[in-house]
This record gives C-alpha cells, structure tokens and sequence, in this order.
C-alpha cells in the first residue's frame, strides 16, 4: 500500500554527520509506523529507531542513543533520520520500514513494508 525509497547515504568521517531521508509514495506516511533498520554485512538486520504515526513518540536502539535523531515531516510524506557522532560500528545499509499498527514496534518482522536501502559508509 506504499512504496519507501531511501536516500542520503554516503561516505563519511567518523564523528562526523549524515542525515538519511526515506520518501513514501502511495498512502500518506501518517497512516503508519515508522522505522529505521540496519544490516552490516555478515550481520542481521537490526533496530535503529523508531516513530509514531504523530511523531510524538520515539525509540531508539542502546547503542545510538543520544547520537542519532529519528523525525518525521507527514506534509511532505518523509521519515529522516539524523546521525551524529558517527562511528565505525555504525555502518551499514540503512533500510526504511513502516507498518500500520499503534506503537512502535521494534522487530524487523514487525514491519510489513520496506525500502531498498542506502549504504553509509564511515571512514577513520
């Protein structure tokens, strides 16, 4: 019922900063929950955060805490996700994902749709 599409991956600097944009066709993106993912190669797909259909509720994975800022402009049917403090550890393909339920959900089983993804890369 709606397409997601990934964007604003790349190459960057640890300690340094990406913000990544995940666009919706389709349904409106208030109609759903959304969540950011992430998989490392030889890695499952893990949580990285998450936001009510309002935006007034967030969730974040331990270890991104404090670092990474997940928000949501509904008028303009996107979802972003601002990265800060970059680490190593942190990259990865970066997936979108969005489901119709009432909280967050914080499994990748959890979603029914999903993006391609966009690779970010962090760099010594």
């Amino acid at each position: 019922q709606v397409q997601l599409a990934e964007s604003g991956g790349g190459l960057v600097q640890a300690g340094g900063s990406l913000r990544l944009s995940c666009a919706a066709s389709g349904r409106t993106v208030s109609s759903y929950v959304m969540g950011w993912f992430r998989q490392a190669p030889g890695k499952e797909r893990e949580f990285v955060a998450g936001i009510s259909r309002s935006g007034g509720s967030t969730a974040y994975a331990d270890a991104v805490k404090g670092r990474f800022t997940i928000s949501r402009d509904n008028a303009k049917n996107t979802v972003y996700l601002q990265m800060s403090s970059l680490k190593f550890e942190d990259a990865a393909v970066y997936y979108c994902a969005a489901d119709r339920t009432v909280t967050v959900r914080l499994t990748p089983g959890s979603y029914d749709y999903w993006g391609q993804g966009t690779q970010v890369t962090v760099s010594s």
